[in-house]
């Protein structure tokens, strides 16, 4: 009886020695990361020769649709043609900035304001030589982002470095304060000029497709099948933008454990 006793006793202490380990390990464990989530998206958006060929594969098409619609319009029409660009992950590529914050986590002291100051971001692949081509075809580029009007300076010698053509205060239309979308700059181009083209890595780059939900968004895509390649020329951005927002209905102000939950809410797995 004292021999089993004496077994018991030193189960129960192994067990409680392990216990206390594993809940010393989770004390210590690092607190959850979403940017290291991020690594894949990062890593495939610059290592990926298929994110490269998408680029070249939405710009080539950019100059296939803007020839053809060149062509078929009246010489003496009124307004004359215009494109528009979305600027970041459409024209210039900012995932060394997401890979920033992969390495280094949350609240690191390298904002997007800091790295758009920096003036450095490289051009997309087949961007800059779309963006000529166009200018040489007497078309009007208008690049309207959602950086804040106070990095219009930053943003316009960045363009202007890497080659893009009339990058100038009048065609370079950031965000307004208190502004939300980009519906009235897109409009204020519309009133002096007929937009042909739109190019943008996010639905938001185009019209009718702020704040949706994510299955209204799916929806309205549908809804707009007809234009994707024919006006309307999307670019990868697996990264960020309004498709993750919508996981969290714009409310980007959740715990990182809600984010978390609400990634894995919304997978869709397969049903045995």
């Amino acid at each position: 009886m004292r021999k089993i006793s004496g077994w018991l006793v030193t189960v129960v202490l192994l067990l409680s020695l392990t216990s206390v380990k594993v809940n010393a390990e989770q004390t210590m464990s690092p607190t959850l990361n979403l940017h290291e989530q991020n690594t894949m998206s990062v890593l495939w958006f610059q290592k990926s020769a298929e994110a490269k060929a998408l680029y070249y594969q939405g710009y080539n098409l950019g100059k296939l649709r803007l020839d053809e619609i060149l062509s078929k319009r009246p010489k003496n029409k009124r307004l004359k043609p215009a494109i528009v660009l979305d600027i970041d992950e459409t024209i210039l590529d900012n995932s060394p900035h997401q890979a920033w914050y992969v390495l280094n986590g949350k609240g690191k002291p390298f904002h997007w304001s800091e790295w758009f100051n920096r003036g450095g971001a490289k051009p997309l692949p087949g961007a800059v030589e779309f963006l000529q081509y166009a200018d040489s075809k007497g078309v009007a580029i208008y690049y309207i982002s959602n950086r804040n009007e106070a990095q219009k300076e930053a943003a316009m010698k960045n363009l202007q470095n890497v080659g893009a053509p009339q990058v100038n205060v009048d065609h370079v239309l950031l965000q307004q304060p208190g502004e939300h979308g980009k519906e009235t700059r897109r409009m204020k181009v519309a009133k002096s000029h007929e937009i042909v083209l739109l190019f943008g890595d996010n639905l938001g780059d185009f019209s009718g497709f702020d704040k949706l939900s994510v299955s209204e968004r799916v929806q309205a895509v549908d809804k707009h099948k007809e234009e994707f390649g024919k006006k309307l020329i999307v670019f990868p951005n697996p990264m960020y933008g309004d498709w993750e927002g919508a996981i969290y209905n714009y409310n980007y102000k959740k715990s990182d454990e809600e984010k978390a939950m609400l990634r894995k809410k919304w997978l869709e797995i397969y049903q045995r």
